[in-house]
């Protein structure tokens, strides 16, 4: 069994943060957080039970209770938003922009902080210290999201179809890899993943049954978002870019859904891959449903805040 020294250091290692930062979010202090790290002390119990949840969070959980899930989902439910009224406060889509923008790019690897992100795509800053291609894909991170919400605000049935996902493809990975827009014309793999992806030749035909499945009437709108997710990622239609290209798919078909648009947190991207791979390998969709919702309940705390 793991000590608790082990399990900070898990979540240390997973999330990127700091020691002073891991502190902090178990409203301990510095000193008695590398005590417990350097096992020169033990946590109290009501510390312990912190630890775990944040451990469950950032690494995944193995089961989700059924009444935990519809209770979650019925709270997310409840999120009304669309894209017109994000794209009409500038300043709160600045806000979720950034954020989007930060935590998908971070989720892929991008060592930007926020402010970095911000500084790049609003304040037209170059930054030194991060890469050119890490600023390219602040920027066409932007470009990518502002194209969707301006085809959704102006179409508030817009259907999603292969031509305008290439589209946001095109945007997105412009300038990065030469084949931008364009499905992939060979195999691929996910490194450390055991998820089949689909053979290239079948591509077109699969992205035009997911999009005819997105775009059907639904009572179960988390549920929708979670399977065409993981469906989506699964397919893997482009050579690079897809994880951005999914992410950015999700925000747009949930404000399509009229619901707050998911921001999926780079920190918890362990349980991300992990809750993914459930849905892609054995068809349980239970535990990203969950964590959707969970993003959804975040992303409205930004806007109400």
């Amino acid at each position: 069994m793991e000590n608790y020294s082990e399990k900070l250091q898990k979540i240390l290692s997973a999330t990127g943060w700091s020691q002073e930062t891991l502190a902090s979010k178990l409203e301990t202090s510095f000193v008695t957080l590398n005590s417990w790290v350097n096992q020169k002390s033990e946590p109290r119990d009501s510390a312990k039970t912190k630890i775990d949840l944040i451990l469950a969070e950032t690494i995944g959980k193995d089961a989700v209770e059924e009444t935990d899930l519809k209770e979650l989902k019925a709270k997310a439910l409840s999120k009304k938003y669309t894209a017109k009224k994000l794209i009409r406060d500038r300043g709160l889509l600045e806000k979720l922009t950034t954020s989007l923008t930060y935590h998908s790019n971070g989720t892929e690897g991008s060592t930007m902080t926020e402010k970095d992100v911000l500084a790049v795509i609003y304040e037209n800053k170059i930054l030194r210290g991060r890469t050119a291609t890490e600023q390219r894909e602040a920027i066409n991170h932007q470009a990518a999201l502002y194209f969707l919400l301006d085809e959704l605000a102006e179409n508030p049935d817009l259907k999603l179809t292969p031509d305008l996902i290439k589209a946001a493809h095109l945007r997105l990975m412009n300038g990065i890899i030469s084949d931008a827009g364009h499905y992939r014309n060979h195999s691929v793999r996910i490194r450390g993943a055991f998820v089949p992806l689909a053979n290239f030749i079948k591509i077109p035909e699969l992205v035009e049954k997911w999009c005819n499945t997105v775009n059907e009437e639904t009572e179960d709108k988390i549920g929708l978002l979670a399977r065409s997710h993981a469906d989506f990622e699964k397919i893997h239609p482009f050579s690079d870019g897809n994880g951005r290209t999914g992410r950015l798919l999700l925000f747009i078909l949930a404000l399509k859904l009229g619901l707050v648009p998911p921001i999926l947190k780079k920190e918890r991207r362990f349980a991300y891959y992990k809750y993914l791979e459930l849905a892609q390998t054995r068809d349980i969709t239970d535990p990203l449903e969950m964590f959707i919702a969970e993003a959804i309940l975040d992303t409205a705390e930004i806007i109400l805040d």
